[in-house]
């Protein structure tokens, strides 16, 4: 690259960068993909390239470079740093477009004029009311498969139903399991272009590989009828999703040249952030744009870490298609690694690292879990300040309590240790789910209830859950739901959705609720010859019917109101059904139930209704000081200087592949909704689709495999310390963990890599005596 033809400041911002981040300010054309460690400085490095490019090419308005992410929060952070690097070379601060990537592609579909009006943001259907509408398929399809859905509520057993048995697991079914099914058929099948006869061919396919021995049920063909019945009523609806949002705009640019080729003229080069979350339609829809109209140049780089891919068992996104652009782009010498990072101290590194080769051996038997490639340490020329920051304490720590309690015991103590070393500290306890997190914040915020001798608010370090947050968003539903029940208590819908708000809210304890709410009127008022109920069941009865006298007692916002209160909600969320009354109050000034449900409806299902939020969230998460409680999940794209991951047993991580216990009765060893994602997952690779026995055995693999990558998210976090601990003792199952009532604990085995990091780590001590 010739620096001489770039404004003079060029020079001074190429000089910021590390390898990696230097290839991509070199590149000026064709396909480029970069593998990221974690800290590596992906952001800086993709703005800084994508600033050189534009003024390399002197872009403008209407021909940009297009940088496309998948979160508007990192969107906005991009903009931010490109425009910022633009001024410093004296550049006007245009040429380019950020756009995360549904937002483009409702503005491709949105410009063609034939279908302009059906596409536009208004009709996006939204996460809840897709799941209601994936729900009423289901009950359509029912009523249309009625020896079907026989066959599925018979399931594996040979013995008759006994009526209770029999309406239990089709309520299972209706609600719950082939809900589950068409959402998983719906994203699998759409982020390949796959249409309903598509799924039925494949269907076919399989039961002529292996005839002697047939799929135990049908549910390719299910599938297929579910995402026929969804496509139908969407259109019917005039709505649209965000796969079809994506596929639009590909089908819209495959077959209108014309429209294609305007489009091509606009895009000069697209930057693609986070690729290793991309899917091939995602992926397709990208090349289109970056393809020139005139040469056929594809001018795309692609930046990710297939290290960091933790959403392909819940999404249709797969590291392995990153990995494969990846190995094409080395075969034409335009693949680079940025491997210098400089958020963690070196042992922190030395330990993810370590991760990485354990996790390839470990499972090198199937599909390895990490791309092989490692973190380094920055030179120390680097031009970066404050890189590879000294270690506090040991810098890596592992620790093995007696149980679970003693774990928060101990997280509490090294806790407050490091703040009174080191006040301005940012901390965060990451977890894996969100129950571990509200018992965590539970213990710690009533620690002389538990015998904890540290008690943090006392010494005045603020404790955030921020599960207990995101909840508040789901306040209008919750409430809802509640509500719906109270008028249609004889609804087993009702009902089940009910006790489902009242068992995530802790109010009740865990049970099967589709054998309650099978039997509303057996559940809420038994008679003298119904068969006397269980203690779990006598709780939830006892609540509901305590809900339902409220009904007949208060009209209908005060009545919210008791609801919210049995709730057990916080200041916030209360303020939020505050303002969800007054908003109901504004559509409809009486309070009749009938005439408020349809607004009420329609508020949930549009998902747009603002939770009260009592500060920004955001900049609470790093907030100095504090202890966040977050999921791992929630975690990437932070840090904080400790970071501490109790509870890092076996059962919990990497966990065992476990079948609902309300899906036990089609196999007590299967889920077949993996099953058929993962024989889909085989058709995108190209490959036959295996059988349900090799499908389901490859999903808990992969399933493997993306928590020992979730692990190294999480630590990757760490700046300057890292705790990680497991419990000698740890419960069962945490959905169902009563901390505050019997808390039976049993024996649990470690993550099988922790052993592995504690001899690791005595060795480096052994090595490297004193603090490092």
């Amino acid at each position: 690259m010739n620096l001489s033809l770039l404004p003079p400041n060029a020079n001074q911002l190429v000089q910021t960068l590390r390898p990696g981040q230097k290839e991509i300010s070199q590149w000026e054309g064709g396909l480029l993909a970069v593998s990221a460690v974690p800290g590596a400085g992906k952001s800086h490095g993709m703005a800084v390239g994508a600033a050189i490019a534009i003024a390399r090419e002197k872009l403008h308005q209407q021909r940009q470079l297009l940088v496309v992410t998948y979160s508007r929060s990192a969107a906005a952070n991009i903009k931010a740093r490109i425009r910022k690097y633009l001024r410093q070379m004296g550049l006007p601060r245009n040429g380019f477009s950020v756009q995360t990537l549904h937002s483009l592609a409702l503005k491709i579909a949105t410009s063609h004029p034939m279908v302009a009006l059906r596409w536009n943001g208004e009709n996006l259907i939204s996460e809840h009311e897709q799941q209601r509408l994936c729900a009423a398929c289901v009950k359509e399809w029912a009523r249309s498969h009625p020896q079907l859905l026989e066959q599925l509520i018979q399931g594996c057993d040979t013995s008759p139903l006994s009526d209770v048995e029999h309406d239990g697991r089709r309520s299972a079914l209706l609600t719950d399991i082939l809900v589950k099914l068409a959402q998983t058929v719906i994203r699998s099948a759409r982020s390949m272009a796959l249409t309903p006869n598509d799924l039925r061919q494949l269907s076919q396919e399989l039961r002529a590989q292996n005839p002697a021995e047939p799929e135990p049920y049908p549910f390719l063909e299910i599938g297929a009828d579910l995402l026929e019945l969804y496509q139908h009523h969407l259109a019917q609806r005039g709505q649209i999703d965000y796969d079809e949002m994506i596929l639009a705009a590909v089908q819209l640019l495959e077959g209108d040249r014309q429209c294609r080729e305007e489009w091509q003229q606009r895009v000069y080069a697209v930057f693609e952030d986070e690729a290793q979350d991309s899917t091939p339609l995602q992926s397709r829809l990208l090349q289109l744009l970056a393809e020139d109209s005139t040469t056929g140049q594809v001018n795309f780089v692609r930046v990710g870490d297939p290290n960091q891919a933790i959403n392909s068992t819940f999404t249709a996104a797969d590291p392995l298609f990153f990995n494969e652009f990846c190995d094409k782009c080395a075969q034409k010498q335009a693949f680079y690694t940025m491997t210098q990072a400089g958020r963690s101290t070196p042992l922190v590194i030395r330990a993810a690292n370590f991760l990485v080769r354990w996790g390839n051996h470990i499972l090198k038997h199937q599909e390895l879990p990490f791309r092989n490639q490692a973190i380094q340490v920055v030179s120390p020329t680097d031009p970066q300040p404050g890189a590879n920051p000294d270690p506090w304490g040991k810098g890596v720590e592992v620790a093995r309590p007696a149980t679970v309690f003693e774990t928060v015991r101990e997280l509490a103590a090294r806790i407050s240790q490091v703040l009174a070393d080191h006040p301005e500290a940012s901390i965060a306890v990451l977890v894996r789910i969100n129950r571990q997190g509200e018992f965590i914040a539970d213990l710690l915020r009533s620690p002389s209830s538990f015998n904890i001798d540290t008690d943090l608010a006392a010494q005045g370090i603020p404790i955030l859950d921020v599960s207990g947050i995101e909840r508040r968003s789901q306040v209008p539903k919750e409430l809802l739901d509640i509500l719906y029940f109270l008028h249609c208590p004889y609804s087993p819908e009702a009902v089940k959705a009910a006790l489902t708000v009242l068992q995530e809210r802790k109010r009740i304890p865990p049970q099967n609720l589709d054998r309650l709410a099978a039997q509303p009127e057996v559940f809420l008022y038994p008679g003298p010859l119904d068969p006397p109920a269980e203690e779990p069941v006598l709780k939830a009865r006892h609540y509901c019917q305590r809900l339902l006298k409220a009904r007949l007692e208060l009209s209908l916002f005060p009545l919210i109101t008791y609801c919210a209160q049995e709730l057990n909600y916080d200041a916030a969320e209360l303020a939020t059904t505050d303002r969800l009354i007054c908003h109901l109050a504004q559509q409809e000034p009486t309070q009749l139930w009938e005439r408020i449900h349809p607004h009420w409806q329609e508020l949930v299902a549009a998902d747009r209704f603002d939770a009260v939020e009592m500060e920004d969230l955001h900049s609470r998460l790093v907030r100095s000081g504090q202890v966040t409680i977050m999921t791992m999940h929630r975690a990437k794209g932070l840090d904080w200087d400790a970071v501490f991951i109790p509870f890092l047993e076996a059962r919990t991580l990497p966990g065992e592949s476990w079948v609902a216990a309300n899906a036990k009765f089609l196999n007590p060893e299967v889920d077949f909704t993996e099953v058929v994602r993962w024989q889909l997952r085989a058709y995108g690779h190209q490959k036959q689709l295996p059988d349900w026995r090799t499908a389901y055995q490859k999903a808990k693999e992969a399933k493997t495999a993306e928590e020992y990558r979730l692990l190294y998210v999480a630590m990757t976090r760490a700046k300057r310390f890292l705790w990680l601990a497991a419990a000698h003792q740890a419960p069962f199952n945490w959905q169902s963990f009563d901390w505050r009532g019997f808390s039976q604990l049993q024996e649990s085995d470690p993550c099988p890599f922790l052993p592995c990091l504690e001899q690791k780590l005595k060795k480096h001590a052994e090595v490297t005596p004193g603090d490092r």
